[in-house]
């Protein structure tokens, strides 16, 4: 039986597998090969690091420091998390694994624009044409021509955000017309946004920039941040019985423990700041708790 088995292998998930291994505790790390970090090009904003690190060397460091401890890397995807009295059966397809306590970091997946094909999309997110992070990485698209595909409140929000980076700052709706109340309108219109309907599509790389199809033709912009929200991978946590809010983030306490006495849960599956540096520092803190409710089970001695 494991101490903790880990799901997820992203910053949340590799900075739970050094803590844990360092408490000479023995871990196996799922890594169904998904972490969201990986598709960045590269972060400029991660302490440490001030010529910037693409998100896959990142990833590849902290994987060899938990592994330099003695942590185990699984690469399979979890597919239930079974309750037990004296712990957990994690399964992962036709094997299951014992585990003491289990770690969550399984972490979000962006909503892409509708229509946007992998030839584009791609290579646009790679060159930074193409972003989903404003608080990463606003500061790349200064006195840039920004474009933002969202709507309503969540759309207006992203684009005023932005607005304190670029005063070229255009709101295009994903669907048809904008679902934009008298409120929204203002403030969009007080911050000198650009308002244009879609339905918008037809993306594709000219030059330096990415044009999209919109309802008053194309528009080429320096980055194009898609609003569209994101699906909340907690679907394992949910179905073994835990809490979540509406939109399907783990409900923690101040010690990531969630309603399942033993089931922990780190990062951006968590409310909060979508953040590299906020998910290590869950992870930290649900580490150090795992670690002394196991030695209150059991006395963890050298």
């Amino acid at each position: 039986m494991e101490d903790c088995i880990i799901v997820g292998a992203g910053p949340a998930g590799l900075t739970a597998a050094i803590y844990l291994a360092r408490y000479h505790l023995s871990i196996r790390l799922f890594d169904c090969g998904s972490s969201r970090a990986a598709l960045i090009p590269r972060t400029h904003n991660h302490a440490g690091y001030p010529e910037g690190i693409e998100g896959v060397e990142l990833l590849r460091r902290m994987l060899a420091q938990a592994e330099k401890y003695g942590a185990v890397r699984e690469p399979a995807k979890v597919t239930r998390i079974e309750p037990k009295d004296e712990g957990f059966i994690v399964h992962a397809g036709e094997r299951s694994f014992p585990a003491r306590s289990v770690l969550l970091a399984t972490g979000v997946v962006n909503h892409r624009p509708e229509g946007i094909a992998d030839a584009v999309h791609d290579p646009a997110l790679a060159a930074g044409l193409l972003r989903y992070c404003p608080v990463c990485d606003g500061y790349e698209v200064t006195d840039k021509r920004v474009g933002v595909i969202g709507t309503g409140d969540h759309g207006m929000r992203e684009a005023l955000f932005l607005r304190g980076f670029t005063r070229d700052v255009t709101l295009i709706a994903p669907d048809v017309e904008h679902r934009l109340d008298d409120a929204c309108v203002a403030r969009l219109e007080e911050a000198g946004i650009a308002r244009v309907d879609g339905p918008c599509g037809g993306y594709a790389i000219q030059g330096d920039q990415l044009v999209v199809q919109t309802a008053d033709g194309p528009l080429a912009f320096d980055s194009v941040y898609p609003a569209l929200g994101s699906r909340i991978r907690s679907d394992l946590a949910v179905a073994a019985g835990a809490a979540a809010t509406e939109e399907g983030c783990l409900e923690v306490d101040d010690h990531q423990r969630t309603s399942i006495p033993g089931l922990f849960a780190a990062g951006d599956v968590v409310l909060g700041l979508d953040q590299i540096s906020n998910a290590m520092g869950q992870a930290g803190v649900a580490s150090t708790t795992i670690r002394n409710m196991l030695s209150e089970q059991r006395a963890i001695w050298r």
